[in-house]
């Protein structure tokens, strides 16, 4: 197969995606990848393949060609191809929550030579490191990365990267439980989607959806929650999202748990869990099995709800995720205490507050927690977060946590 045939097949392959005919596109790339002798053309359709697998969930699939793309991009030994590869690579990582791994490809694609693509996908490598940071519960190095992604799409006028940090941006802020920002951000990405997303993926759409409903959930609008989640699991209904459809059931069952109806928002979370289990969404797992917990905990079934506590810990602590194991030893905290076993109690108390000094989410100012109920949140320059109204009672025209850290004593 050709140059130009391999064109013609990959265009063939995107026109049958773009209308929803996914198994029939992957037919078509893969006969390319198996016939084409172009090394360009094989470049391209891995990234067809990478990006395809990316949306249906199929993260491991995904990783394959990443790797693959990696050594087409050394045959070639092109700068651009390379960086672009890593990127793919260190997303790959990210999906399948191995967030040292993504991490370190995003700080591979930083080191590269500048290139022309490099200053388009800079944005790309700074969102996805800032993902991996809020995996990892490092906040203040999540926030830096999210605001060098956002200085990347306004000095290229990427609109679509905009919109992709602000959904990331509601989720930190959902995080840290600043919930007026958690909203804000993603109205900030739907209002991009209907002002310049006329020849956009509907993902876009249905993802400043989703982030919505979770925010309009924490601020107790739950029928707007509901709304806001119902459009994004059709789009994501329509376009065989898996991983997205995995998030709204998550959703939709929290959602329920709100309103303290139990019995419909069990098996919501069973089947959010069956998807998250499928396609290797381990921190999805965390979250779905913390809603389990707070239901059993409802109805005093404690025993199940440590049980589910148990399996909760064991996956947080597996992806690094220190902003779960807190709130997990907090609920440990709360059984043990109802149940008077004081030794158990001691454990968990210890390591709440382990959680809360490597996570840093304590007001340098005020000293009480971040993240601990809703209250509004500012961050300075250098990505320190402190409450807002701490910052406004504050004469202090510098950072307290930068003042202190370069106070700290130096070791020979």
């Amino acid at each position: 197969m050709g140059q130009d045939q391999t064109k013609q097949q990959i265009e063939k392959g995107l026109q049958l995606y773009q209308s929803n005919q996914t198994e029939k596109a992957l037919r078509v790339w893969m006969k390319v990848l198996e016939k084409g002798s172009d090394l360009v053309g094989r470049f391209r359709v891995l990234g067809c393949l990478v990006t395809a697998h990316s949306e249906m969930g199929r993260y491991k699939e995904m990783l394959k060609f990443a790797v693959v793309q990696i050594d087409t991009a050394r045959e070639l030994e092109d700068a651009d191809f390379l960086l672009e590869s890593y990127l793919n690579l260190a997303r790959s990582n990210e999906k399948l929550c191995e967030f040292h791994k993504t991490i370190s490809y995003c700080k591979t694609c930083l080191g590269l030579p500048g290139t022309r693509v490099g200053a388009q996908l800079g944005g790309q490598v700074s969102l996805s490191m800032g993902n991996a940071f809020l995996g990892l519960s490092l906040f203040q190095k999540a926030l830096e990365s999210f605001e060098k992604a956002l200085r990347y799409a306004h000095n290229n006028d990427d609109t679509m990267l905009e919109c992709r940090v602000c959904c990331s941006l509601g989720s930190f802020y959902t995080q840290v439980k600043d919930y007026e920002k958690a909203l804000f951000f993603p109205c900030k990405a739907a209002e991009l989607v209907n002002d310049y997303g006329k020849g956009w993926s509907l993902k876009y759409r249905a993802m400043s959806q989703y982030h919505m409903a979770v925010a309009y959930r924490l601020l107790g609008h739950l029928g707007s929650a509901m709304e806001c989640c119902e459009e994004s699991m059709k789009i994501a209904l329509q376009h065989g999202d898996r991983p997205l459809q995995a998030l709204c059931l998550l959703c939709f069952a929290d959602i329920h748990r709100s309103r303290g109806d139990l019995e419909t928002a069990f098996p919501r979370y069973d089947s959010a869990m069956s998807i998250m289990t499928e396609i290797g969404n381990r921190l999805g797992q965390v979250h779905v099995l913390l809603g389990v917990a707070k239901c059993w905990m409802a109805r005093k079934v404690l025993d199940k709800a440590l049980d589910a506590i148990e399996k909760a810990q064991d996956l947080a602590e597996e992806v690094g995720n220190k902003l779960s194991q807190l709130k997990l030893h907090c609920l440990s905290e709360g059984i043990y205490r109802s149940k008077g076993l004081q030794r158990e109690l001691r454990a968990h108390v210890v390591r709440f507050h382990e959680c809360v000094e490597e996570t840093e989410l304590y007001c340098g100012l005020c000293g009480e927690s971040i993240g601990e109920k809703n209250s509004r949140l500012q961050a300075l320059p250098c990505s320190h977060i402190f409450h807002l109204r701490c910052l406004q009672n504050s004469a202090t025209r510098s950072c307290p946590n930068c003042r202190r850290s370069s106070m700290k004593p130096g070791f020979v």
